[in-house]
């Protein structure tokens, strides 16, 4: 890997699995992508393109400040990269049925008074429900595939478009309107489905996204399932209007009793359900009485069907659900429901084994590039692991003090590295001998990655 950073050598690997991206960089850009991508999976540390290009041996190249330029400069879609990577995904791990998709929003903690984009938000991590704590950061709105793995034994989120939110002060600042959460959703749930015309694809959300004009906006492309509040305004369809009738078309019927109200009423009949792939991976019986109804605020209404759920064991506060397509089944809607919380685990994952929120860009557009980029590459170190596990190739790290009975990320992305690693050095070397020789640049980066972890 010493000299020439254009040259191809040893990127054969890295090439073919990044292979539906090459038709968004020019040559030159692309060679420089692969570079940054090799460094990128197996950099120990930060996420800087310093740090990349230390992985990979070149300490010492001349023209380090063009592999800047791919993120700050140089012209590329990163909203054509979401789709591919998304139709890859959607490929390769859903090939049939519906399309699962969860919307959920992170904060990337920076500080800097040159990040024009950051504000201050309330920190998910650190905060409860009873302890608010706020953060300088970037708040980052994430689309994510929630698609089974069968070799991880259970739902992954995978990151396929990643975009930036920036604070009300930003948007003030430059004149110009603020764009909240639920007006990026529907753009990207919309825009989601003309990227796969033809296939039912259902959002799933959190309280945040639970609103009337999001999901009257998608109903009619996207069926949305999310959470609803206890005392939210139910009402009957209007009744069919005569011919004699006079005055404006009633918006709604007859109000229906509360959520809450119904859990003090004794004589509702509830009906019970197992619902698998609960959290932990366990299965979990729930009673619940599930309906339709118009959702009504004044001015605006939208017709849903709404799942209530109590836990007999008493684990869990009764929780309200909303969903925008009527004929979905209340035991569907609950197991739509928990596989976002999956995405939690790929926010964590990410910040673990991917560096997020230790990039160092000041420059607007590297800033709106680099978090997108890091958090598609863990789908893409999960596809290319999903075609290393059918050559036995990925394993559960096992210890004394922990058995894993299937491989989570980190074994994914250690298998990736392994055959990076292996690729341009030891495949071609015998394979019944104990002893191999490692050549000086490979033995000096795996060194520096040792000794440079922090």
């Amino acid at each position: 890997m010493e000299g020439e950073a254009g040259n191809d050598v040893g990127f054969s690997g890295i090439a073919a699995w990044l292979g539906p991206f090459r038709a968004a960089f020019t040559a030159p850009t692309w060679r420089r992508v692969l570079v940054l991508t090799s460094g990128a999976i197996m950099s120990p540390g930060r996420r800087t393109v310093c740090s990349a290009l230390r992985a990979m041996g070149l300490d010492d190249v001349a023209d380090f400040s063009s592999f800047h330029r791919v993120l700050n400069c140089n012209r590329w879609s990163a909203l054509a990269l979401a789709r591919t990577l998304f139709v890859w995904l959607v490929a390769v791990l859903v090939p049939d049925g519906p399309v699962i998709i969860g919307i959920d929003d992170t904060l990337e903690r920076r500080t800097g008074r040159k990040i024009s984009a950051r504000g201050i938000y309330r920190d998910p991590v650190r905060s409860s429900h009873g302890h608010f704590v706020k953060a300088s950061g970037l708040r980052w709105q994430a689309f994510m595939l929630l698609a089974p793995t069968s070799w991880a034994g259970r739902v992954w989120g995978l990151p396929f478009l990643t975009v930036l939110c920036p604070s009300e002060r930003y948007a003030r600042e430059r004149g110009r309107p603020h764009r909240k959460l639920t007006d990026r959703a529907r753009q990207g749930l919309l825009q989601v489905a003309r990227w796969l015309p033809g296939r039912r694809i259902i959002a799933v959300t959190d309280s945040s996204y639970a609103s009337i004009d999001l999901l009257d906006a998608v109903r009619d492309r996207v069926c949305m399932v999310s959470r609803l509040r206890l005392d939210a305004r139910l009402f009957d369809p209007p009744p069919p209007r005569t011919a004699r009738t006079l005055g404006r078309p009633r918006r709604t019927g007859e109000r229906q009793p509360s959520l809450a109200s119904r859990l003090e009423n004794p004589a509702i009949q509830w009906s019970e359900a197992t619902i698998g792939a609960w959290y932990g991976g366990q299965e979990h019986r729930v009673e619940f009485i599930s309906g339709t109804a118009l959702w009504h605020n004044p001015g605006r209404a939208v017709p849903i069907r709404y799942v209530l759920v109590r836990d007999p064991a008493g684990r869990f506060r009764p929780q309200a659900f909303l969903c925008t397509d009527l004929a979905a089944s209340p035991a569907d809607i609950l197991t739509w429901f928990v596989r976002r919380w999956s995405m939690e685990v790929t926010f964590a994952e990410t910040r673990r084994h991917l560096g997020i929120e230790t990039q160092r860009q000041w420059a607007d557009l590297a800033i709106a590039r680099t978090t997108p980029v890091l958090m598609g590459l863990f789908s893409v170190i999960t596809l290319v692991a999903n075609d290393l596990q059918k050559q036995g190739n990925v394993r559960p790290a096992a210890t004394a003090w922990y058995r894993k009975n299937v491989p989570t990320f980190s074994d994914a992305i250690a298998a990736v590295r392994r055959e990076l690693w292996a690729a341009p050095y030891f495949h071609t070397s015998p394979s019944n001998l104990e002893q191999r020789k490692i050549p000086l640049a490979l033995f000096n980066s795996l060194l520096n990655n040792a000794c440079y972890a922090a």
